[in-house]
């Protein structure tokens, strides 16, 4: 019988993490056939010397996968693929994965974003999408070294709501074989859209203001807005028939505020540090889109994101 293929597309922060344990538990076991997709210095580095994980979790720090190829077209026959880019390349790396992806392919998206699984059924509208939730503090060190802190990575898993008699069982078991800290549920969309509401609101006030998480939490002005936006996203979650607990703004603003004070937020640093590529339509976009798309009105989300466009 042939091993499942599993393949792992992009070794950022979050993909070498979950990359890492995947293939370092399958290099004890040899259960699967792992493949890495990487670009350029990446590629170059673990092809040559492995993937590099520094995290309090392994002392073992170095993995070799199966495969590690440079293009998504040298990609065969793959089981499950782990989506690991960055959001703004999601649009392109999931026409590439369509002429690499058979029939029973399971698709794994590993990004932070409300609308993520609509965006893929968009181009991938047969397979089995499994929607995601990431909580984990990693980045890339240098290129092919992800460097792990705080507590384990955890990940959210939820059933295709399309496909909910989908075969995953087998997935699961990988992600328990791999010692990720995980919960599969049959629906995650409330989690993604409760993890939304956080990012996207403080995301976008940040970066605004170029403030901090502990600013918009006791700053009136900034605190209203975030208010603001938080409430057209729970207009659209209602009308998406999405359950959020009732108090989900306070609850919110109770998460934020364990948070250090001056911990800013990957958009602000983004904005900010003025690259090209940035989170605001992962967060901005997504409220705008769905209002339209929904007849709701999003003057509040508008507002800030033409602002922080014109800086």
């Amino acid at each position: 019988m042939n091993k499942k293929h599993i393949v792992v597309v992009g070794l950022g922060g979050v993909g070498g993490y979950f990359g890492f344990k995947i293939n370092q538990a399958n290099e004890a076991s040899g259960k699967y056939k792992i493949s890495f997709v990487a670009r350029g210095e990446t590629y170059e580095n673990v092809k040559e010397n492995g993937l590099v994980l520094l995290s309090p979790e392994h002392p073992n720090d170095r993995t070799h996968p199966d495969a590690v190829e440079q293009n998504i077209s040298d990609i065969q026959d793959p089981d499950l693929v782990l989506i690991c880019v960055k959001e703004y390349d999601l649009e392109n790396v999931c026409r590439q994965l369509k002429e690499v992806i058979n029939t029973h392919t399971v698709l794994l998206p590993m990004m932070n974003g409300a609308d993520i699984y609509d965006r893929i059924r968009k181009i991938v509208p047969g397979h089995v999408v499994l929607p995601t939730c990431i909580y984990v503090a990693s980045h890339i060190k240098e290129r092919g070294t992800v460097e792990h802190k705080g507590k384990a990575g955890k990940m959210i898993v939820g059933r295709d709501p399309r496909h909910f008699s989908g075969d995953v069982e087998w997935i699961i078991d990988v992600l328990r074989e791999s010692n990720i800290d995980f919960d599969f549920k049959d629906n995650s969309l409330t989690d993604i859209w409760t993890k939304f509401f956080f990012i996207a609101s403080f995301g976008m006030v940040t970066a605004k203001h170029n403030s901090s998480i502990g600013t918009v939490c006791t700053d009136e002005e900034q605190k209203n807005e975030a208010s603001e936006i938080m409430k057209e996203i729970k207009r659209i979650a209602d009308k998406k028939e999405i359950h959020l607990q009732d108090d989900i703004i306070g609850a919110t603003f109770e998460k934020a505020a364990a948070f250090p004070f001056e911990t800013p937020t990957s958009l602000q640093l983004d904005i900010h540090s003025g690259k090209k590529d940035n989170e605001l339509e992962l967060f901005a976009g997504a409220i705008l889109q769905y209002g339209a798309e929904l007849g709701i009105r999003t003057p509040f989300t508008q507002k800030i994101y033409s602002e922080i466009k014109l800086r």
